[in-house]
């Protein structure tokens, strides 16, 4: 069976924060390589370049320095434009939710539909409806922000970020704010769909009550990849 090209290509990155002579190097010689389906961990301690990785790859940050693919497409000197583009193939999940507090959870992920380029078949309600459905939350879809609780609201954050079916999602630290069974029901709706529909997902975490659910795990630390990545942990 052949291996299905990576959706993630990470070669010899290099970055760095400021100029001249406050010029610091954050990340130093990075490579990494995810394939569809594929869930890896990036852990380590803080300031230790996880985040600028994650912003990076999701087309939020211009690369600098070495080679940066997303599905196929070089990032490195990507036009303005380009960089729009591939944002709109990502799936993002943030720690604060960033959901919009005078949206109903069924339009917050609508949303994630209308800033598509490419038709989506049939109705936008009902393919958010569905969604939030398959993340536990069919009798909120006409609830507003306020009235979700903490993991309810990181749920819909997930059906926001899976609902266009995108190849790839990112996640940075989405279970810091939410107690242990909480935490635990957010990372297995993702764990599930992703390997339903084969996303990638590459998710930033401290929370070691998580790491089970990776196929990789992948130390960082001073803006460098550990020699020897973890190998998944056993569930």
């Amino acid at each position: 069976m052949l291996t299905p090209p990576p959706v993630i290509a990470v070669r010899n990155l290099n970055h760095y924060f400021g100029t001249g002579a406050l010029r610091k190097q954050v990340l130093y010689d990075i490579s990494l390589t995810i394939y569809p389906g594929e869930i890896v961990i990036l852990t380590g301690p803080s300031g230790s370049g996880k985040t600028t990785l994650l912003t990076l790859v999701g087309a939020l940050r211009s690369v600098q320095e070495g080679s940066l693919q997303i599905l196929g497409e070089e990032m490195r000197g990507a036009s303005p434009r380009k960089l729009i583009e591939t944002r709109r193939k990502i799936g993002y999940i943030f720690q604060g939710h960033n959901l919009l507090t005078f949206l109903s959870a069924k339009q917050n992920v609508r949303m994630a539909l209308e800033l598509h380029d490419r038709e989506f078949c049939g109705d936008m309600d009902a393919k958010a409806v569905a969604m939030l459905g398959q993340v536990g939350l069919a009798q909120r879809v006409d609830y507003y922000v306020e009235q979700l609780s903490g993991g309810q609201r990181q749920r819909v954050a997930i059906a926001r970020a899976l609902v266009a079916e995108p190849p790839i999602v990112l996640a940075d630290e989405p279970t810091a704010a939410l107690d242990k069974k909480a935490g635990r029901d957010v990372v297995t709706i993702m764990h599930k769909l992703a390997k339903e529909r084969g996303t990638a997902i590459l998710l930033v975490t401290h929370d070691n009550r998580i790491l089970d659910i990776a196929d990789r795990i992948i130390a960082m630390e001073d803006g460098k990849i550990s020699a020897a990545p973890m190998p998944a942990v056993a569930g």
